[in-house]
């Protein structure tokens, strides 16, 4: 499932690395005075615009640098998410009051009318005058007065005129959907040509909502409705999963990540789709298990709950940091069958030798379209040829590792994106290959809870964005024949 180029191994070149927001300049950086909000965020967006940094992995490392107050660091996230989300909507409403284009303004300038515009079209507890009034401010502390006076006049324009701002029904399907909803045309086209219009206009109304919070419990310690009766008591507002039955939705209540149950062992943070790999998997007690591209660890951890820690669980990844992640979240959870590797996967036939694992996981690199929700920045940094060369290397990784599966067992291919060409495309390639493979329906237990139209007739598993609230995933069970 992991989203290639953003926190996993990449098939392509990866962005730069985030670093802090800096001080001084005119380009979006920050000076000496405790930065506003709209400041951060500003910041936070022009490197992500001009030096393809992860929006995510620099927001943290912002607001943990600056450490504002709570409803300031709600504000900012809101901004940054917010304004990368509707980025193309936005930039076709900007261009009708800027004569040359806003294409044409220094990143700086465009991104805090961007972020301006945002606030006045989506945010309505907030005020305009306020939205108008920082932006100008920001201005001019960062240019001069030609700039602030432009961006005063564009944005008290655009107010005048918001009655005005919408998207002509006129334009073709593809074209609506994707600057209405704010997706990329080449995406929007691919999902109407294989959906339909109405079904990609849904998906990307869904990618571009909150995404909302949910937990997996780790019944080795505890059952799950023991721990909903304990969030529910403590004030959450949570409900079983509709998808798996260790899952928990929390729609409210606080960060899962600071409670005394996580910090016990006793859930993990992890989406329902993503909950639905390891039932895939199915694995039983005893049984030896390869998950080949492990971090951060869920799905590790949850075959090894399944499997009530007994057997053994080979957890690998390319890089030893994230391999130390996967021990750290087995520690926490008081696994004792996961043990660890750093391998590149394409490797691990040559290192394992003559083993052979019962289950095997590839839950593979991929473009991460399925959690365009949680990383929006995704959906404008991914191009189709990306997408192609992901293949690629999950066409790579599939066939080396096939020769790791003993003789009646079963592999799980999962990404989280819902592009055909690295799912249905790699798995029709792998058989092809491997006559030895044969794709399976779900195990009963799973197939008998799994919703209509998620299911395939060869079996494959398909979890659209707009249809549970959770993530976009596919998943594959492909069992070798018995020698």
């Amino acid at each position: 499932m992991k989203p290639n180029g953003q926190q996993h191994k990449s098939g392509t070149a990866k962005p730069s690395k985030p670093k802090s927001p800096r001080t001084n300049g005119n380009d979006g950086k920050l000076g000496s005075k405790p930065p506003s909000a709209r400041e951060l965020a500003l910041a936070i967006l022009t490197r992500v615009d001009t030096e393809k940094a992860y929006s995510n992995l620099l927001l943290n490392q912002t607001l943990q640098k600056y450490r504002p107050e709570k409803t300031e660091a709600a504000l900012v996230t809101e901004l940054v998410y917010g304004t990368i989300q509707r980025k193309n909507t936005i930039d076709f409403f900007l261009d009708r009051f800027i004569a040359k284009g806003s294409a044409k303004l220094e990143a700086w300038v465009r991104i805090l009318l961007r972020l301006s515009l945002y606030q006045l079209l989506y945010l309505d507890r907030i005020p305009e005058h306020a939205a108008v009034n920082e932006a100008v401010n920001i201005a001019k502390r960062k240019g001069h007065s030609g700039i602030s006076g432009m961006v005063n006049g564009v944005l008290r324009n655009a107010i005048r005129r918001k009655a005005e701002l919408h998207v002509p029904d006129s334009l073709d399907p593809v074209s609506r959907i994707a600057l209405k909803e704010s997706h990329p045309q080449w995406l929007v086209a691919d999902w109407v040509r294989r959906f339909g219009a109405e079904t990609a206009e849904r998906m990307c109304r869904a990618n571009n909502e909150p995404p909302r919070a949910s937990v997996r419990v780790n019944a080795l310690k505890l059952a799950p409705e023991a721990l909903l009766a304990r969030l529910t008591e403590a004030g959450y507002d949570a409900r079983p999963s509709g998808l798996s039955p260790r899952g928990i939705v929390v729609e409210s209540g606080g960060n899962m990540a600071l409670t005394p149950w996580y910090a016990g062992g006793e859930l993990s943070i992890q989406d329902e789709s993503s909950m639905l790999v390891a039932e895939m998997v199915d694995p039983q007690p005893g049984m030896n298990v390869l998950d080949c591209c492990a971090a951060p660890g869920g799905k590790a951890a949850h075959m090894a709950e399944l499997m009530n820690d007994t057997g053994r669980v080979l957890a690998c990844d390319l890089h030893e940091h994230k391999r130390e992640l996967i021990e750290a979240q087995s520690k926490r959870l008081g696994l004792r069958t996961v043990e660890t590797m750093t391998i590149d996967a394409r490797k691990l036939p040559e290192a394992l030798g003559g083993k052979r694992f019962d289950r095997i996981l590839l839950d593979a690199p991929c473009s991460g379209l399925g959690v365009i929700r949680r990383k929006p920045d995704i959906k404008w940094a991914k191009q189709p040829e990306d997408v192609t060369e992901i293949a690629k290397l999950q066409a790579e990784l599939l066939a080396g590792i096939a020769a790791l599966l003993a003789p009646g067992g079963v592999l799980v291919y999962s990404t989280c994106t819902i592009s055909e060409e690295e799912n249905e495309r790699v798995i029709r390639r792998f058989l092809l290959d491997n006559p030895d493979f044969s794709l399976e329906q779900p195990p009963k237990r799973l197939l008998e809870r799994l919703p209509e139209g998620t299911v395939a007739a060869d079996g494959t598993v398909t979890v659209l964005p707009h249809l549970f609230g959770s993530d976009g995933f596919f998943i594959a069970r492909l069992r070798k024949r018995t020698e």
